[in-house]
């Protein structure tokens, strides 16, 4: 794949792609250069690679995977507390109404990017023309990202299938899989929110032609790009979502025989210390200091008030999340106490996650066990690729599946495979305990990357916290639509409760 910088990206996308959505304050606006003519200007394969290539990059936007879909969501958990240390997500933690995910407008304009690119590949007309493989591969990794981009619009802002509240649901998320330009923005204003079945037969229909145009050996070591194993692992995670159990079991197993299940055992920490993590099948890669989020609000800051790998003790972040006792007990963290005789030191336990937090030097709340699974592993603090899918996910997509479709056997399998390779012994279990167990295992493993928050939401699970507990039938467990849209179009139904 050709590499771009990321600022040279976003200008040749600008004057590629019709329309910048990002830059307007709604999802149909458009600029004037918006009435360029995609089919003359997206006609070279680098073009059509750049915009690609842009696609990938709004994953890096603070409001998708360079920080909310990972931090927000855990602060909406019961994962993490608020330190007050920089006064950021205080009110996420919280619960307060309108503070939530924001990552409608970002993930609509990569959806139009990718609906035009789409367009201007079913309509090439040059010299030489492109191979067959080279178009498969290029539809492969968009119909991937669209399903990716829609999935985390459809549990972001409406109810995950099985978990309505009828009173209160308004449905899914505007299906729109054509190019808005300046002649179909007048349509697109008065779109109205799809069933959230119609957005669930999309994802499967894009991801499964994924799965037949991405070849089954591409990029397997190149996590982050699109490749056959990512797309069915995020039709495995979809699926457990819908609660269609047969297929998040075949897609996981389909995906296993890809990329294998060994888990990284002793080497597992090494492996978040490592750039790209050997476990991974999808990173969001951030690959220099123009892509930097910086101090405020990276992934690194939010978790940790330490400086580098190196230098632990030092202060560099805020660490406006850490772990809640409950979440630091699960792990099994036995010591060092959180003092100032021991900042800079690493946790221990029996379980090999439990390295992955430090005392950190603190700010003003004082030394906190923090987490450092993002710690400047590019070498640059603040710069950390972001894991999306994980070869981790697999095991326990297919283990909580497999013990929701009364098969213990083969979940109890799955669950001491990731159990031995994270230090613990195997275990025993069937039934319900099984099911806590494996549930219980994903929200250590995951701790801190944002899954927490949809597990529960998708399992139409209390959320037991401080200050208050928020319950299934709480309008805040959805994401309020921005204002604007709903001021735009008179057709789209602002969710209940906002």
């Amino acid at each position: 794949m050709k590499t771009f910088n990321i600022y040279k990206l976003k200008v040749v996308v600008s004057a590629l792609l019709m329309i910048i959505l990002g830059a307007c304050d709604s999802l149909i606006e458009v600029e004037p250069r918006s009435q360029v003519d995609a089919n003359g200007v997206l006609s070279t394969p680098d073009a059509i690679q750049a915009g690609i290539n842009s696609v990938y990059a709004r994953l890096r936007s603070e409001r998708n995977y360079g920080r909310d879909l990972l931090a927000v969501a855990e602060a909406l958990s019961d994962n993490a507390v608020t330190t007050n240390n920089s006064g950021r997500l205080i009110n996420e933690n919280r619960n307060t109404s309108l503070s939530h995910l924001t990552h409608w407008q970002n993930s609509y304009a990569a959806i139009n990017e990718i609906n035009i690119t789409l367009d201007a590949i079913s309509k090439l007309n040059f010299t030489p023309a492109p191979t067959q493989a080279t178009l498969d591969s290029w539809n492969g990794q968009l119909k991937f990202l669209r399903a990716l981009y829609y999935h985390d619009l459809a549990r972001g802002y409406a109810y995950d299938p099985g978990t309505e509240i009828p009173s209160q649901d308004r449905g899914g998320v505007p299906l729109i899989l054509e190019p808005i330009t300046t002649a179909q923005a007048a349509s697109a204003a008065t779109l109205p929110r799809n069933p959230v079945a119609d957005i669930y037969t999309q994802i499967y229909a894009d991801l499964n032609e994924a799965i037949t145009l991405l070849p089954a050996n591409a990029n397997t070591n190149v996590s982050y790009t699109a490749t056959r194993a990512a797309a069915h692992t995020l039709l495995s995670r979809v699926a457990l979502y819908n609660k269609d159990f047969a297929t998040a079991i075949s897609n996981a197993t389909a995906s296993i025989a890809l990329v294998g299940n060994t888990l990284s055992g002793a080497n597992y920490i090494s492996a978040w210390r490592s750039s790209t993590n050997n476990e991974s099948i999808f990173e969001v890669k951030f690959q220099d200091a123009a892509e930097n989020i910086g101090v405020n609000t990276s992934l690194q800051t939010s978790y940790t008030t330490s400086q580098t790998l190196t230098t632990l003790a030092t202060t560099g972040g805020f660490g406006d999340l850490v772990p809640t006792a409950t979440l630091r007990t699960l792990i099994g963290i036995t010591g060092p106490a959180a003092s100032s005789a021991n900042v800079g030191q690493i946790c221990t336990g029996t379980d090999v996650r439990a390295q992955l937090y430090v005392i950190g030097p603190g700010r003003g709340s004082g030394p906190k066990v923090e987490c450092i699974k993002f710690i400047g592993k590019n070498a640059i603090v603040n710069l950390d690729n972001v894991p999306v899918l994980r070869k981790a996910e697999n095991l326990l997509n297919r283990a909580e599946a497999y013990a929701s479709s009364g098969n213990d056997a083969s979940a109890l399998t799955d669950l001491n495979a990731l159990r031995t390779a994270r230090g613990l012994a195997s275990v025993t279990l069937s039934g319900a305990a099984l099911l806590t167990e494996i549930l219980n295992q994903r929200r250590i493993e995951f701790a801190f990357e944002g899954h927490r928050w949809f597990d529960l939401k998708r399992r139409g699970t209390d959320i037991l916290k401080t200050p208050e507990n928020i319950l299934a039938a709480d309008f805040r467990r959805l994401a309020n639509i921005p204002q604007r849209e709903i001021d735009a179009n008179a057709n789209l139904a602002q969710n209940f409760g906002y």
